[in-house]
């Protein structure tokens, strides 16, 4: 599943997410914004999955509009509550062995390397994407600090920028199995669940004058015609 975004795809060992793997992601900070980003960052990667997505919580702040801003509609989700991190990986478990999924989502503050080997080991054997959202524990605070065979590990982050245009996130890979670590700006998810790649304003000058260099003028149609 790739991202549509040159810097991310083109570092990415595969070219994209693997459907048949664990993905791990966490906020950049503590901050509530960068927790949000967290969150609309998983929202967005299985809004572009095929099919229903189960989501495994422990509290029940998930807000659905918020959601649908990243292309997950509310239709498409079946949520799922438990008491601790273990029935959250319990869950996530059962989920990846039901082939109608097309992702399944577990918030957890933490995880055994045992546990989420048995979560990689179940989404091995199919289609159905595994994403955990790690949230920081008390006490502890780096939310990878606990070594695990995720496919990908990401870190998302706000940058702060000025105006009403869709938010800018840094979107660092702190691992991938059989590939370098790396950070890209990408621009927040749309309704489908995308990133954008960010133009810059020589970029986009750049673009334009492509554009009216290529088009025929108002007398060069005329003349064609």
């Amino acid at each position: 599943m790739p991202f549509g975004v040159p810097d991310i795809d083109s570092q990415l060992t595969d070219g994209g997410l693997r459907l048949d793997a664990l993905h791990e992601v966490a906020a950049a900070t503590p901050s509530l914004r960068d927790e949000a980003a967290a969150t609309l960052f998983v929202a967005g990667v299985a809004a572009r999955a095929w099919g229903p997505i189960l989501w495994v919580v422990r509290r029940r702040d998930l807000f659905a509009p918020t959601l649908a801003q990243s292309g997950l509609m509310a239709k498409r989700v079946i949520h799922a509550e438990a008491d601790d991190d273990a029935g959250v990986l319990a869950l996530v478990e059962e989920g990846l062995r039901h082939p109608a999924l097309g992702a399944v989502i577990g918030e957890v503050r933490r995880a055994s390397p045992a546990a989420t080997k048995r979560v990689q080991l179940s989404a091995s054997r199919g289609r159905t994407v595994a994403l955990l959202l790690k949230r920081p524990a008390c006490g502890s605070g780096d939310p990878f600090a606990v070594s695990s065979p995720a496919a990908t590990r990401w870190r998302i982050g706000t940058v702060s920028m000025v105006g009403t245009a869709r938010p800018r996130w840094e979107v660092t890979l702190a691992r991938q199995t059989d590939g370098a670590p790396f950070a890209a700006t990408a621009i927040a998810c749309d309704d489908t669940g995308r990133l954008a790649p960010v133009v810059t304003r020589r970029e986009h000058r750049r673009a334009v004058s492509e554009i009216l260099r290529v088009t025929p003028s108002a007398e060069e149609q005329a003349e064609a015609a």
